[in-house]
């Protein structure tokens, strides 16, 4: 019998082509990727990460087993890290780059699923999160030579291997959380997994398109400006 964790894969590899083939990756895979558009991607991803880890501590907190447990909220704290330590001295005040609609969504989704109280729906949720950046990290760095990359710090992190070990311990524990649930539950999880890969999709896409929220105008009626996470960023970097 096949395990959730290869079914849901194979599932979601029309979502995951999209993800490499898009042009985000394609200019951080060669280095031609704007650092305007790169640094509003890091805002937003710090912006996510916050949320990300609340939910792998919520995980944490519906977990049974002493291991799982430890686990997420090892996985909480990591999340943390990275983002104090890839983002630090790169991404201007936060303030200035608002959660994108994208980034948003996401974070509500996963907790949503967490307020829900199914732990092996959240953790099929959480695991796309660690799978496609661990994928794709391992790829680009299996790939390239580092040496002068301008995202080299970037790849590394996701390209590591104690991230690579992370990621076959989370779908250990969701292979093990399908293997002892229903039918019914596992087509949540299969649900849940596929809606976070196509969340992993459009946040790389709002992060080129430098996605914002929608400017109405006041209440005289004056349309209100505002600039784009990325000419924010730009404004601000050369500040």
């Amino acid at each position: 019998m096949d395990r959730f964790t290869d079914t849901a894969w194979a599932d979601t590899a029309t979502i995951r082509r999209a993800i490499d083939e898009h042009p985000f990756l394609l200019g951080l895979r060669d280095g031609t990727l704007a650092e305007a558009t790169f640094l509003g991607y890091l805002a937003q991803d710090a912006h996510y990460l916050l949320g990300y880890a609340r939910a792998l501590a919520m995980c944490a907190a519906q977990a049974s087993h002493p291991d799982d447990l430890s686990f997420w909220a090892r996985s909480a704290h990591d999340a943390i890290e990275v983002e104090r330590t890839l983002h630090a001295g790169r991404v201007l005040d936060l303030d200035a780059a608002p959660p994108s609609p994208a980034g948003t969504a996401y974070v509500t989704f996963l907790l949503g699923a967490a307020a829900r109280g199914s732990y092996p729906v959240l953790a099929a949720a959480l695991l796309p999160c660690f799978w496609i950046y661990q994928d794709t990290g391992q790829r680009l760095m299996d790939g390239l030579d580092l040496s002068g990359h301008p995202y080299a710090d970037w790849i590394q992190t996701y390209g590591d291997p104690d991230f690579a070990a992370a990621t076959a311990r989370a779908k250990d524990i969701v292979d093990r959380c399908a293997s002892n649930s229903s039918a019914s539950v596992v087509a949540d999880m299969h649900a849940a997994f596929a809606t976070a890969a196509r969340y992993e999709w459009m946040f790389w896409d709002a992060a080129w398109r430098g996605e914002t929220w929608p400017a109405f105008g006041d209440a005289k009626g004056r349309a209100t400006s505002t600039a784009t996470t990325n000419e924010a960023i730009e404004a601000d970097s050369h500040g």
